[in-house]
């Protein structure tokens, strides 16, 4: 594993607990984002890109999500970061807190008169928050669709942001900068979220780590080493301090970031397609995040391939992570029936296919159903003539091992994509 922040991190996180390395990597991956805020970043066009990030750490009860999240919390504490949201808040009460504002954004007749004489204090400020907890639906709540998708806008949202109270009154916070570091289990995830909400923005911007349990069993968790602390705080303030402004991009990482854009990509489950449209920004942000870890301000073609390697792991575990929420009827059966079209080396009947799937159906007219959905969601073709079918699109095995570089992840991490 190469020499970054993230290989003096996973040891210190995980050696004396039972924290899985997978999640160690990815609460140090946040909070290297939150500590960055917006004063890193990529220039993309118009717009900059910045390290903040969308995270929701997924497994069963036990699985240590909350660990790792409360080791990464204590940590940035020691190094200085204060801007932690609450463990339980409503939508204008956290735009307030992020605002520095008081009670729902309300400022005293002082405090006017004081911004209209001397100017605000504010001016040109960032109003950033991390929202680290471990059980992100007491902080969310349950269906509360209204707060969901304002996280959603805030994901990369410029500019000023006003939101209006019942009183008529307004918060308005300038720039606001969010990372989401929580914990969920795949059934929480169904208790606090519609299933609508699949199609919608914030889950597009959101990263859904799923992992395994370590396999360790720690009895008496020993304290960790003073020394190892006072190093990992250091490392969080050398960060902080050198990684400012925008990020200088080699012309082999410009290169690789391309090829990895127009690279076929596909997984099958269409509840990520909204999220593979936005994949770029992931991996910008990963990018970023990546480079910061080594105290640079440059993006070299390894960090956008260790970046890539993290990102591409995530992914493949995503459906693990969602379990069956979100899936429409038959979902499962139609990822079954592009698999046969894909697997094959030419047309396939609709005969054959009723073959591997009635099993899984009642009556032949469900499959015919299937099919139609399939059809006009541009996933497979029908050859002319009616005589059978054809994959749209080929579903992507194996990636470019110039893409990727698995050394770079630790043992236990790859054991879980297996």
């Amino acid at each position: 594993m190469s020499e970054d922040f993230f290989s003096h991190y996973i040891p210190y996180s995980c050696e004396s607990t039972e924290v899985p390395k997978w999640f160690a990597r990815w609460s140090a991956i946040v909070g290297i984002g939150a500590i960055l805020g917006r004063q890193y970043h990529f220039q993309f066009g118009h717009f900059n890109i910045n390290p903040n990030i969308y995270c929701f750490l997924i497994g069963s009860p036990g699985t240590k999500k909350g660990t790792a999240i409360k080791i990464l919390k204590k940590v940035m504490g020691a190094a200085g970061y204060e801007t932690f949201a609450s463990e339980r808040t409503s939508k204008e009460k956290f735009l307030a807190d992020m605002a520095g504002e008081g009670d729902f954004g309300i400022k005293s007749v002082e405090d006017l008169l004081d911004e209209n004489l001397f100017g605000s204090d504010d001016a040109g400020k960032d109003d950033e928050m991390f929202i680290a907890i471990d059980e992100i639906n007491d902080f969310i709540g349950v269906g509360n669709i209204e707060f969901i998708s304002m996280l959603g806008n805030l994901w990369d949202h410029n500019g000023k942001y006003e939101h209006k109270i019942k009183t008529g009154k307004s918060i308005c916070v300038s720039n606001p900068t969010i990372s989401i570091l929580g914990g969920n289990t795949p059934q929480g995830l169904s208790i606090a979220f519609p299933p609508e909400v699949i199609g919608q923005g914030f889950f597009s911007r959101l990263q859904l780590i799923y992992g395994e349990p370590s396999g360790k069993q720690v009895t008496f968790p020993e304290p960790p080493d003073p020394k190892a602390t006072k190093e990992l705080v250091e490392y969080f303030r050398r960060i902080k301090a050198e990684c400012y402004g925008t990020a200088e991009v080699t012309g082999t990482a410009k290169k690789l970031l391309d090829k990895i854009y127009r690279a076929p990509r596909f997984t099958g489950d269409p509840r990520f397609e909204a999220y593979f449209n936005r994949r770029l920004s992931h991996l910008i942000k990963l990018c970023l995040v990546t480079s910061a870890a080594r105290c640079s301000k440059t993006i070299t073609e390894t960090d956008v391939i260790h970046a890539n390697t993290v990102l591409n792991l995530a992914e493949q575990l995503m459906p693990k992570a969602l379990g069956q929420f979100g899936k429409a009827k038959n979902s499962d059966v139609a990822h079954k029936v592009i698999q046969i079209l894909e697997a094959s080396d030419g047309i396939v009947e609709i005969k054959g296919i009723w073959k591997a799937v009635s099993n899984d159906l009642e009556k032949m007219a469900d499959l015919n159903q299937i099919l139609q959905n399939l059809l006009a969601a541009d996933k497979i073709q029908i050859v002319p003539g009616g005589r059978g079918f054809l994959p749209k699109r080929k579903l992507v095995d194996q990636i470019d091992s110039s893409m990727i570089d698995t050394s770079y992840l630790t043992e236990e991490e790859l054991r879980i994509s297996k």
